[in-house]
Formats: C-alpha cells, structure tokens, sequence
C-alpha cells in the first residue's frame, strides 16, 4: 500500500482527497498534516512513499516545509497542489525541490494518476541511474567538478550544489563541447517537458553560470530550439 503524506490546510479539501485516495482500487495510506510544521512533525515519525502538499498554509508553507524536507530526505517524491498561478512562484516551489506541480481545482482521480506516474518515474531512476563513481572527477577548466559529493571547487573556492543543479552540470560535463537536447534533459531530470519544468530550468542554468564565473574561457551556451553546451576552450563550436 502506497503511504501518502497529504499536507493542506483546507480541512474540506484534505478530508476529500484522503477518503477517495483510500477507497481507490490498490489504495493508500494517507495521513494528513495541517501545515508545513506539522506535515515535518508527521514525516520524523513516520515512512512514507510520496508527499502531496499545499503551498500557501499558515505557521509554515509548503515552500519552506519541502526545502527543509529536502536537507533530510532528498529522494522523496514531492508533489504541490495549489491554486498559485504566478510562475515565479512555481519556479521557487521547483528550486525548494517539488518535483511535479497540480493546479487546482483537481479531481482525486487525477491526483492519482499523478502520484503513480511520479512513483513509476522514480521507481526507473533508481533502476537506470548509476550513481557517480566516488572518485570521477570532471575538469572543467579551472574548476574540478565531484558529482558524488555534488562539489564544484575552483582554488580555494567551494561550492555545494543542489541535487539538481548537480544532476545537470554532471550531464553537462559528460558532453562537453557537444549539444544537450533540452527537451530530454527535462524529460530525464523532472519527468516530463513543459512550461514551468523549462523556466525551472533556466533559473538553474543561470545559477550554474554565476558559479562558473571565475573561468572567462568557460561558456554554458543555450542553443535556440536546440539545447545546452558547455565548454572550457575559447572559440570552440558546439557539435
């Protein structure tokens, strides 16, 4: 049985979902929190499969409850359901580190398919995805780059990045001086490949610049309709 935590504020809305996520065929187990403090309280004394949470909740909002959720539990499924429509809004709820947004109003059926698609996607990462060797090392220019410790380090200079950021500079390392396709880089790093995953996107590839910064020769290119390309030598063309 699938346990879920469901975290809302809406006492009508949480009750709904709860009851029809049990009585669907296959089931779940579905314990509810009220806000974010409560939903942290929930997951130190419980196991659960997925989390499905509001985003704007009193005392804590989802925002900060993922990005301390995240600090703990990395690999968790996180999923918002929220009626915010402001994209710099979704874009701070995929840095926090949700991995699938739902904008309301929803049908539970649909919550459903959501949480089993993301569950299927998870469940083929970990059987696809080689973890990092612990000693790989991409040079990069100036910089050394350890996608097992998600440490970049330039001289004295140190970075540790994000899981995400991690996840797309080490692609982008391992095609250096070549053309990442976009929409596969979204479909393997977040699932699917739309609007809000490509802004997402682009605020981490802003980020991954600022850090790479201190090496004039590096370049992270967009490839208009294209993709992505870094590299470390002055002039060289992305094949």
């Amino acid at each position: 049985m699938i346990r879920v935590l469901l975290v809302e504020d809406d006492k009508n809305l949480s009750f709904i979902l709860q009851s029809s996520l049990e009585q669907i065929i296959g089931g779940y187990a579905v314990t509810v929190a009220q806000n974010g403090k409560e939903g942290l309280a929930q997951l130190d004394s419980g196991e659960f499969d997925l989390i499905a949470s509001d985003v704007d909740m009193p005392e804590m909002n989802g925002t900060e409850m993922v990005r301390r959720i995240r600090l703990r539990h990395p690999e968790i499924p996180i999923i918002f359901i929220t009626g915010m429509t402001n994209v710099r809004d979704v874009i701070n709820g995929y840095q926090s580190g949700a991995d699938m947004y739902i904008k309301k109003p929803f049908l539970p059926e649909e919550l459903d398919a959501h949480i089993q698609a993301l569950l299927k996607l998870k469940k083929h990462e970990d059987e696809t995805t080689v973890s990092p060797d612990e000693n790989t090392v991409f040079l990069l220019g100036k910089y050394r780059f350890l996608p097992a410790q998600s440490q970049l380090v330039c001289g004295e200079s140190q970075w540790t990045l994000t899981k995400r950021e991690s996840q797309i500079l080490e692609q982008l390392c391992r095609h250096k001086g070549k053309i990442v396709n976009r929409e596969k880089l979204l479909t393997d790093l977040w699932g699917t490949s739309d609007f809000y995953t490509s802004r997402s996107l682009d605020v981490f590839i802003s980020k991954l610049r600022k850090y790479l910064a201190l090496d004039a020769d590096i370049s992270l290119k967009v490839v208009k309709s294209v993709g992505l390309c870094l590299s470390d030598e002055p002039g060289q063309k992305c094949s």
